[in-house]
């Protein structure tokens, strides 16, 4: 049995299906054709994959910890971070609720981005 970690989501089936729309989209993003299509028109993008209005909204607002609790993949994750110019560090100060920079202070890694 799993026992539950305060602040995190295990993600499991029951997590994967619900998320299953967003996964699918953040697969897409592979493609640079994909890419170049979310770009231009993220609401037509995101229609294509059948989202629903929170989904959506998650993805308009970048709620990265609302899109993992929503059930997206962790790693499907950075895909639409980094077709929308957000890049692992700001994700995870986002999802800590903190400022980039405090973010980085707790890394021991010097100019990362």
């Amino acid at each position: 049995m799993l026992r539950p970690i305060p602040d995190t989501s295990i993600f499991d089936l029951r997590l994967s299906l619900r998320g299953r729309r967003l996964n699918k989209l953040c697969a897409a993003l592979c493609s640079p054709q994909e890419r170049a299509a979310f770009k231009r028109d993220e609401d037509a993008f995101m229609s294509k994959y059948g989202l629903n209005e929170t989904e959506k909204d998650l993805i308009r607002q970048r709620d990265f910890r609302g899109l993992i609790e929503a059930g997206t993949n962790i790693y499907y994750l950075l895909k639409i971070g980094s077709v929308t110019g957000h890049g692992l560090y700001r994700m995870g100060a986002q999802m800590r609720g903190e400022t980039y920079e405090e973010f980085l202070s707790t890394r021991n890694i010097s100019g990362a981005v």
